[in-house]
């Protein structure tokens, strides 16, 4: 069953972005979600999700830091991470490639483009 993971530590932005992927749910997709960044990089390491939307100012580790941690440090290449954040400087998106994700949105962000993501991501033959 595909994966996706939220995380971010506020509540409403988790429920938005689990509300506007809801529909893939019907596809077989599975939506979990995390309020800081430990707990986004433990269920990483356990549930190897094949796509992680992380913001980047969060509790506990960063979501830098979990980029970092899990493509450089744990080599999943697989998982694939877009950084969901209003941070979205120049500066700021550098740092997301240095960290090794693999798609940089800003918020706000559009629903239909998270939607397009999950499809290019999950289901790319479906496109």
């Amino acid at each position: 069953m595909p994966t996706i993971l939220i995380a971010d530590d506020e509540f409403h932005i988790r429920r938005l972005i689990q509300q506007t992927l809801e529909l893939f749910e019907d596809e077989g997709v599975e939506i979990i979600t995390a309020q800081n960044g430990e707990e986004a990089l433990n269920i990483i390491k356990e549930k190897r999700p094949e796509l992680v939307f992380l913001d980047i100012v969060m509790p506990e580790i960063d979501g830098f830091s979990v980029c970092i941690t899990v493509k450089k440090e744990l080599g999943m290449k697989d998982v694939h991470i877009a950084i969901l954040t209003a941070m979205g400087q120049e500066c700021d998106k550098a740092m997301g490639k240095l960290c090794g994700c693999d798609d940089f949105i800003t918020k706000p962000f559009s629903t239909k483009e998270l939607r397009t993501k999950v499809r290019e991501i999950l289901f790319p033959a479906k496109k």
